[in-house]
């Protein structure tokens, strides 16, 4: 994994406030960011990818159990990263997160990357191929998972698409300019990306990735990714 040069990287922001319900009771004392996958945090696996690729400035949103990644995380020097945090008092969804959080991210396009997905992309080869001017951001979309059978978007032409087939899973990585969040007409405060992407369909870059990923969302899911990525790390 390369990086990219200084003045095309990033800050990123880790979105790392959920509730991890259905993770439960992995997560009834643990936020789910924490839960360990081949002998680390899920959140650590984040932040060695985006060190990797040059980023140094990092925000996190915090809610449910968030003092735990706080204490976890720290100044984020171990990685080399400058982490600071965003405090959610409620619950906010993704885009309402990112929306709070704009003050720590700056004026310039950033990363996103959901605290709770494992993916090997790297990072890098977005970052030499910056967004061009008016473009809202870029998504990574993935091969639609067994319990998302019918997607999330198509792709036309490079573009995210509502209607164009076949359809894709959004990877939970996004690169986005602030002016996405704060120009969308939202009604309320809660908000998700979702409805952000759905407004800007047919402006956003959208590209397809079929290497390894997963959205850790169940214990059953956890269990797999820890076995086979431990088997891979015995090969």
């Amino acid at each position: 994994m390369s990086q990219a040069k200084d003045n095309q990287v990033p800050t990123a922001m880790v979105l790392a406030a959920g509730f991890g319900k259905r993770m439960r009771p992995l997560t009834d004392n643990t936020p789910k960011p924490l839960l360990s996958v081949a002998g680390k945090p899920l959140i650590d696996h984040a932040l060695d990818r985006l060190a990797a690729v040059g980023v140094r400035r990092v925000v996190i949103n915090l809610g449910y159990l968030g003092e735990k990644i706080r204490q976890h995380v720290g100044n984020g020097e171990r990685w080399g990263l400058e982490v600071s945090y965003s405090v959610e008092g409620e619950p906010v969804e993704t885009a309402g997160g990112i929306l709070k959080a704009l003050p720590l991210l700056g004026d310039s396009p950033f990363l996103v990357v959901n605290g709770d997905v494992w993916c090997d992309f790297d990072l890098s080869v977005w970052l030499e191929r910056p967004l061009p001017a008016g473009c809202p951001g870029r998504l990574l979309m993935v091969p639609n998972p067994p319990h998302n059978p019918e997607g999330d978007f198509g792709i036309d032409e490079g573009l995210l698409s509502g209607t164009a087939t076949p359809r894709y899973t959004f990877a939970g990585i996004s690169w986005l300019r602030p002016e996405t969040l704060t120009a969308y007409p939202r009604r309320r405060t809660c908000f998700g990306l979702g409805e952000v992407f759905v407004h800007n369909e047919d402006r956003l870059q959208a590209e397809l990735y079929e290497g390894d990923w997963c959205d850790v969302g169940t214990p059953e899911r956890l269990q797999r990714l820890d076995a086979r990525l431990c088997g891979k790390s015995e090969q």
